[in-house]
């Protein structure tokens, strides 16, 4: 595996590119922020993923709502009436999450019990899975599987569950764009949707290739985010390419930085989930810390800007905005379980505030394993798939072949199968891994709790003997 340069490296060559702008951090109370993003994941845990509260609290939704924080305020009230979830600081505010169907969970703003957008009931135009073929829906071929190993991929997903303690709760794998092997924690089905963090930064990339393909933006045009218009305002150089692969160079901190300090200020990149602000105007009002396509730092605000985009391109024609992804996208591939969590104000927050079974997951990966065409029509811009898996410049520049445009690549064979794969990437250890040299996509799915054993590099190494390469 190849080695990426010392954290001392990447500070010192970012420090000389850097922009005489302030840093304001995020205003608030840090306990309050926590509390937020703990009753926003308990809620979406009970009333989308279905779990029991006891393992919900246990379990998931760490990232937001980390499980140290947690012993400080009170034991979560689930009001199933309701459908929220309420946690009240000691000697503080009590926090509210409520269910807003389609939606999904949304933790209220202060002194408000509403939230300030109308929500639109989502549905799926397609006809019932259990009645139509995979990938389409859910009936699964019973037709021989050849050029596979079968006794392998059993083998591989045994690896996938062998230590109880890494949580996993889904492991799907499809060959040539076949379902080939699958399995669930007990509890969990194959139309469950689970906590995906992160990954969903990989669905607003493919929503920003939809609206590519549909004429509305280009790649390598100026970003045009309304905050930027002023004369001479330096951020109208920030290309859509820029921030698609996390290389905008706005200033806000968040924990991948090389100088990140958590005994710091909290970070930007946490507070987009839950400071229950407006957060498209939120990212949009930072300033730039480096020169675009300079300097790549995995931050939110890039993929929240994309998400603003998408919701400019959609409005501008006369669309709903809410219902867009399940029309342009979901729909045309199969997917049926979906559901893109927002803000107070009805922005997506699907840099990693969405809910989706492993079986869906694993479709919008062959939708890249098949270079964005399914059924024979083209979803996304011929090339865009290569754009996504390419290693972004800005990273290069760092000596870190690691970063594409809303995908990780497999540039220094961190996992184990061959160094063109690349992946959406979750927090918790979320993966789907695209392999297109051997024509697979792999799903593994999991609560927080287990992140330290999360990896599915053991499964793979199995798959790679399960399946000989094809291209």
């Amino acid at each position: 595996m190849a080695e990426l340069p010392a954290r001392e490296a990447l500070i010192a060559r970012a420090k000389a590119l850097e922009l005489d702008t302030p840093y304001v951090p995020p205003p608030g109370n840090v306990l309050e922020h926590h509390t937020s993003g703990y009753a926003k994941t308990m809620c979406s845990a009970v009333f989308i993923t279905g779990l029991d509260p006891e393992t919900a609290a246990e379990s998931v939704g760490y990232f937001t709502g980390p499980y140290e924080q947690r012993r400080k305020v009170g034991k979560p009230v689930i009001d199933r009436d309701r459908k929220e979830v309420r946690i009240t600081i000691p000697n503080g505010p009590t926090l509210t999450a409520r269910h807003f169907g389609s939606q999904g969970c949304v933790t209220l703003p202060p002194n408000q019990d509403d939230v300030s957008f109308t929500p639109v009931a989502v549905k799926s135009a397609l006809p019932p899975a259990a009645g139509l073929a995979w990938p389409m829906g859910d009936v699964l071929s019973t037709d021989p599987i050849s050029g596979v190993d079968m006794l392998k991929v059993a083998q591989a997903i045994d690896a996938a569950f062998a230590a109880p303690d890494a949580y996993t709760t889904a492991f799907v794998v499809t060959h040539k764009g076949r379902l080939i092997g699958e399995r669930y924690m007990s509890g969990i089905t194959a139309t469950t949707p689970l906590e995906s963090w992160s990954m969903g930064k990989s669905v607003v990339g493919t929503l920003m290739g939809v609206l590519i393909r549909q004429g509305a933006y280009q790649l390598d045009q100026a970003a045009p985010i309304p905050e930027w218009q002023a004369r001479g305002d330096g951020r109208q150089s920030i290309r859509i390419s820029d921030i698609l692969r996390m290389s905008s160079g706005l200033r806000i901190k968040a924990p991948d930085d090389p100088d990140f300090d958590p005994s710091g200020s909290y970070p930007d990149h946490t507070y987009l989930y839950t400071g229950r602000i407006n957060s498209f105007n939120y990212a949009a009002t930072r300033p730039q810390q480096w020169p675009s396509n300079m300097v790549g730092r995995y931050r939110n605000t890039d993929p929240v800007l994309a998400s603003y985009l998408v919701r400019l391109a959609v409005e501008k024609r006369g669309e709903d905005y809410l219902s867009f992804p399940q029309r342009h996208l979901f729909d045309k591939i199969g997917i049926r379980t979906m559901t893109m969590e927002t803000d107070p104000f009805g922005n997506f927050l699907t840099q990693g505030y969405e809910f989706m079974s492993a079986r869906d997951w694993a479709r919008l990966g062959n939708l890249y394993l098949q270079d964005g065409v399914w059924n024979g029509e083209r979803i996304l811009p011929e090339g865009f798939v290569n754009f996504v898996r390419t290693p972004a410049a800005a990273w290069v520049a760092d000596k870190r072949p690691i970063y594409g445009g809303f995908f990780w690549l497999n540039g220094t064979g961190a996992l184990p199968v061959p160094t063109s794969a690349y992946y959406m990437l979750g927090a918790g250890g979320q993966y789907v891994v695209i392999i297109p040299s051997h024509d697979l996509v792999v799903v593994r799915m999991g609560f927080d709790k287990g992140a330290p054993k999360s990896s599915p590099g053991p499964a793979l190494s199995v798959l790679m003997q399960a399946v000989q390469a094809s291209r």
